[in-house]
Order: structure tokens, then C-alpha cells, then sequence
């Protein structure tokens, strides 16, 4: 069941939303939060039933562990609290290593010692990357003393919330228990209602308008560069821009459509997602873009490897470590890996270029006009060729694309672009550019053109939208709400967000 799909949005949501609040109307509070973890669980299983037994398994295994790991609880002289830390990780680990990267592990140890070992296709459950790390960073908070809980069905409900236990964000303990303790989230108030449903529809315009009409122009150009078609400059770089766009809004739209939901029952969900290709430096990437990964990679992986604090090489054999971790966590490829390589390279050339600007006496928090513009264009530039290997299904595609991108396939235009713009005609003949006879439309040029300038304008222009003043968010209602009852309504099939396959 998808948020963009017309059984979440006419039935699952608001029968869960009367229900919740019908029970917290008449004080049955428990009970409320028991209906939440279970509509939740349901919501989770409504894929493969399967898998809810595992998802409970986690929650109990995690849920007693952390009680174990509170400090003043700790009685045991056979085992040490850090023993049993480390149990606990290494449990949530295992399973994640077991369901998402076996079958990745036995396909590169055959590759590399020539064996035939066969373990048999593994299903690949929903959200347990997030939903592992989520209960990793509870347990070393709690053997920390930072946190907490004896209430379990809070806790079920931290781990299962349903507005972002597929694709998160990755909320933190202290972010969602305390809210799950107060009486108000159970009175039902039109102004949550209200603000909510406006962050919902926004992020669904965003996911069936944007994100899906531009995915036409990606998933063509992938696809043939799988079947190891030769892509020319125009047809690469639009397939590759159109991907850009589409995961830009697939996932903001899916952050600001749990957000939306989470404030209708009274939640405030973290910002997971604010305008990253607005940064003007990589680093600054990292701290806009899926704002939860990061936090969780930088406060139980970077800063525990040694951070910054060991000097400059193990700072950035740090950076290069988490990265390469980071990109593996998306999935269980090659290409992932080269794909945080590649974001972990552009982080060590930023933090090199700022200490050289420290050693001039430059001051770091002052910029000019034109180096704000040129830092955005080379941090998107470079963001967009990372997601050529984050995209593509193997290293032979990406190549492809790549070669295609650098012009190694020639420069093609459809005919029918070269003759409705007569002054092409020396420019095409001048450079080498070839002539696609019959190929593509005028029409279906300017379309494409037309929506990439629409997002540019879209990405570079507006602010994230739960930081957007009310009358902004009316307006964008107003000029959005039409096109996506269009979308919803009159698509047979939704499609999936990127992000539901990590």
C-alpha cells in the first residue's frame, strides 16, 4: 500500500486517523497507541505477510535488550553491559548481512575463488535498513544512559509509525517517545489536520506529477544503457538530468508526505530532506540531503571511527570509510559502493579546498555572488554524475551512459529539431553533430525541455515546504491540487518511491 495510492489515501488513512482519535476522545489511551502499532504492523505486512514476524522478532529482541542496558538496572556479574551491546548489535546486523547482502557476499566469493555456492534467492523485507538502524542507535544510547523506555508499546510504535517506517526518516528516540507521553496528540485538532493535509498534498504533487512524468525520460535511457545500447551526448546527459530530477522529487515528496501524515496525528517527524541541490559544497549536500542517514552515520559511525580528532589522513580515511558503509546501506551492489566512493572523494577535495582557504585567511562564512552560483553549479554537477553508478544496474550501464555523456558516441539531434531551428543546420554540420532522421518529435522536445526548466526552477527557487509560510503553502495548493487528483485518479498502477528498495 503506497501513500500515493487510492486505498491508502480514501481508506487506510483517514479510517486510521477517525479510530485513533474517537479512542483518545474517550481517554482510552493504550488503546490508542495499540491501534497505531497495529494498523502499522498491518500497513507493513500488506506486502508480504511474511515479514511481520520478523519486524516483531526485532522489536522484542531490541526492546528487552535496551531494558537490560539501562545503568541502573544493570545487576550482572557474569556479563558486561558492553557484552551485551555488542550481542545486540551484532543480532540487528546479522539479519540485516543475512536478508540484504548474503546472496551479494556468496556472488563475489564464487567470482573470486571460483566456487558454485548457492544459498537460494533471498526476499529483501521492507525497511529493514532503516528499521535495523533505528533500534541499533536506541541500544548504544541506552548502554550510553541517554535513553530509556519500559513501555512497550511506545516503543513498537517508535520503531513501527507507518508515515515513516519505509522509507523514514530515521527518527531517533529522543525525537518520538517523549511526543508518544503527551495527552494532546490524542485530541484531534483541525489546525494539524489542516497543516498536515497541505504537506501531504504538496509531496504528493511532488511524487505523481513531478517525479513520475519525469521518470519517462530516465528510465528509457537506463534501460538501453543495460542492454549496452551506444548513447549519444543529448540522449545520455537527458536520461541522466531526468534521473536527477526524478529521485529529487521521489523523495522529498515522500519526506514531506510523512511529515504530512505524522501532523495529522499530532507527530512532528524530523526534517529528512531540505533542498539539497541548493548547497553550494558537497559537505553541505550531506546536511540537506536524507538529514537522518547522515546523522546516523556521523554520530554512531564517523565520530566513533575518530571524526576529525586524530588528524587530517584519519579524517579522511574516516570520511572515505562512512561513505563507502553509507553507499553500501543503499544497496547490496558494486555500483552503491562506487557511488559513496565517489561522494566520499568529493567531501575529502571540499574539507582540503576549505583548509586551504583557512591557510589564506579567508573567511569561511563569507562568500560572493559568483562563488556562491559556481559551488551550486559544480556541487550539482558532480551530485548528478554520482547517481549515473547510484542508478544504474551494473558498471558496464553506467559506463555506457558515462562514454555517452562525454560526447564518446557523437553528438545526436532529431531531425526534426535541426529543421524547426534552421540556424542548427551550420552548427550540426560544423561540429560533427549527427542528424537523427525521424527521430523524436518537436513536440515531445519541447515537453521534455519545458519540465526540465519547470524543476530547475522548482529545485534552485522554493524553500523546503515544512518551512514555507502558510500563504505560500495555499497558493502551491491552490495551482498543484487539480493536476494531482488527475494523477491519482487516472493512474491504474502508482508507482513505487526509490527509496522503498533500501
Amino acid at each position: 500500500m503506497l501513500f500515493n495510492s487510492r486505498e491508502f489515501i480514501f481508506l487506510f488513512l483517514p479510517i486510521t486517523l477517525v479510530i485513533f482519535f474517537v479512542l483518545g476522545k474517550f481517554k482510552y489511551f493504550k488503546a490508542a497507541i495499540a491501534f497505531l502499532v497495529i494498523t502499522s504492523l498491518f500497513y507493513y505486512s500488506y506486502w508480504n505477510p511474511v515479514y511481520i514476524f520478523l519486524i516483531l522478532s526485532s522489536i522484542l529482541f531490541n526492546y528487552f535488550t535496551g531494558i537490560l542496558l539501562i545503568p541502573e538496572r544493570w545487576n550482572n556479574a557474569f556479563i558486561s553491559r558492553k557484552t551485551v551491546l555488542v550481542i545486540g548489535v551484532a543480532f540487528n546486523l546479522g539479519l540485516l548481512a543475512y536478508f540484504k547482502y548474503a546472496n551479494f557476499l556468496v556472488d563475489n566469493v564464487n567470482f573470486l575463488f571460483n566456487t558454485h555456492f548457492h544459498i537460494g534467492r533471498i526476499v529483501l523485507p521492507l525497511a529493514i535498513s532503516f528499521f535495523t538502524f533505528q533500534q541499533i542507535a536506541y541500544l548504544v544510547d541506552a548502554y550510553r544512559g541517554e535513553s530509556k523506555e519500559y513501555n512497550f508499546l511506545h516503543y513498537a510504535l517508535f520503531v513501527t509509525f507507518f508515515p515513516q517506517l519505509i522509507a523514514g526518516p530515521i527518527v531517533h528516540h529522543k525525537e518520538m517517545l517523549p511526543q508518544f507521553k503527551k495527552k494532546s496528540i490524542y485530541r484531534f485538532k483541525w489546525g494539524n489536520l489542516a497543516s498536515g493535509l497541505e504537506i501531504f498534498l504538496l509531496g504528493l504533487f511532488k511524487k505523481v506529477v513531478f517525479a513520475d512524468g519525469i521518470a519517462v525520460y530516465a528510465n528509457p535511457v537506463f534501460e538501453a544503457a543495460k542492454n549496452h545500447a551506444n548513447l549519444t551526448f543529448f540522449e545520455a546527459w537527458a536520461g541522466v538530468l531526468a534521473y536527477t530530477f526524478q529521485i529529487y522529487f521521489d523523495f522529498s515528496g515522500y519526506s514531506d508526505m510523512a511529515i504530512g501524515i505524522g501532523k495529522m496525528f499530532g507527530i512532528n517527524l524530523p526534517i529528512n530532506f531540505r533542498t539539497p541541490y541548493q548547497s553550494v559544497n558537497v559537505i553541505e549536500f550531506w546536511r540537506r540531503w536524507h538529514i537522518t542517514l547522515s546523522r546516523f552515520l556521523r554520530d554512531y559511525l564517523y565520530i566513533p571511527l575518530g571524526g576529525n580528532r586524530k588528524g587530517t589522513f584519519r579524517r579522511y580515511v574516516n570520511l572515505m570509510v562512512t561513505m563507502l558503509l553509507g553507499g553500501l546501506w543503499h544497496g547490496a551492489a558494486w555500483t552503491f559502493v562506487v557511488w559513496g566512493g565517489l561522494h566520499g572523494i568529493y567531501l575529502m577535495i571540499n574539507h582540503a579546498w576549505r583548509n586551504i582557504r583557512k591557510h589564506l585567511g579567508q573567511d569561511l562564512h563569507h562568500s560572493t555572488l559568483v562563488g556562491r552560483v559556481l559551488g551550486r553549479a559544480v556541487t550539482f554537477l558532480a551530485v548528478t554524475v554520482a547517481w549515473v553508478y547510484f542508478r544504474a544496474e551494473s558498471f558496464n550501464a553506467a559506463n555506457c551512459i558515462l562514454r555517452g555523456m562525454m560526447g564518446k558516441n557523437g553528438f545526436l539531434l532529431p531531425a526534426q529539431i535541426v529543421n524547426f531551428f534552421p540556424f542548427l543546420k551550420n552548427f550540426v554540420a560544423s561540429t560533427g553533430t549527427m542528424e537523427l532522421l525521424g527521430g523524436g518529435t518537436v513536440m515531445g522536445a519541447v515537453e521534455m525541455f519545458g519540465m526540465f526548466l519547470i524543476m530547475f526552477a522548482v529545485i534552485f527557487s522554493l524553500p523546503p515546504l515544512p518551512e514555507m509560510k502558510r500563504k505560500q503553502r495555499a497558493v502551491l495548493l491552490i495551482l498543484t491540487f487539480y493536476f494531482t487528483v488527475q494523477a491519482v485518479l487516472f493512474t491504474r498502477i502508482p508507482s513505487e518511491f526509490i527509496y522503498f528498495q533500501f
